[in-house]
Parts: C-alpha cells; structure tokens; sequence
C-alpha cells in the first residue's frame, strides 16, 4: 500500500456524525477501510448496519453503543466489533467529543439505515446468529 497523504483530509457527515477518511480503497489501500468519526455532545448518530463486521476504537471523549436492546459505554482504549448486518447506534454521551476509529473491509461494503435496507439476501439470517464483541482495553 502506499504512502496515504492526510495532510489535507476531506469530511463528510451522516446525520449526528462526521467522517474523516483515513486510507479507503478510493486512497490506495486494497480492501480495508479506516475512518475517524466525531460525534458532537448530545449528538446521536442514526441507527444503521454495515454488510462487513466493524470495529470501533474509542480515541477520546465518551460515548455510548446501542446494540440488540442493550447499551454499552465506551471510553478511550476501548473497542468494539460488531458484527455484519446487525443494527446499531454510537451516542456521545459526555460534555467533549466522542471520536473513535473505525475500521472496516471496504470491499463491497455496504451502510444501510432502515429507512434503506440492505439488498442482500439472508441478512435477517446472518443477524440472528451474529453476536456483538465488546473488547476493553486493560487499565
């Protein structure tokens, strides 16, 4: 992979969320994705699902994972992986920033929100058997 210049990095937002493109297919990695998102405080990103497991680390702030009727708080260091087609929601839940890393296989990937659901088939099967993987950084 080359050398990913970030010097000048672009954004883009999702609703509550902004995204900051760190190396992607598009900017010369081959298959995996890594992005930075910001959520402001109060802010809530939408409720969504990838077509590839994700896996969120935790850079600063606080924050808050919605996922399978439960709900997990996240602080620096930790991570996060959840599982493909499982619905999920980040919250900043702290008075600074919540950012985290995210990291992805792009090959492929797809975001879907339930207002547009993924086209693939089977995912309510793959859903039922994924379970999310909480990991915490030893303090």
């Amino acid at each position: 992979m080359p050398k990913i210049d970030n010097s000048k990095p672009t954004t883009f937002d999702i609703p509550g969320v902004r995204f900051t493109p760190i190396a992607s297919p598009s900017r010369g990695s081959s298959e995996t994705g890594i992005w930075r998102a910001c959520l402001e405080p109060g802010q809530d990103g939408v409720l969504h699902h990838m077509t590839r497991e994700e896996i969120f680390v935790v850079t600063s702030g606080e924050g808050r994972v919605r996922i399978d009727g439960q709900s997990e708080v996240l602080r620096p260091g930790d991570a996060y992986a959840v599982p493909a087609f499982t619905d999920f929601q980040l919250e900043c839940v702290g008075d600074a920033p919540f950012e985290v890393m995210v990291f992805c296989r792009s090959a492929a990937a797809e975001s879907s929100a339930p207002s547009r659901p993924s086209c693939r088939p089977g995912a309510s099967d793959q859903r039922a058997h994924a379970r999310p993987t909480p990991m915490r950084a030893s303090r």
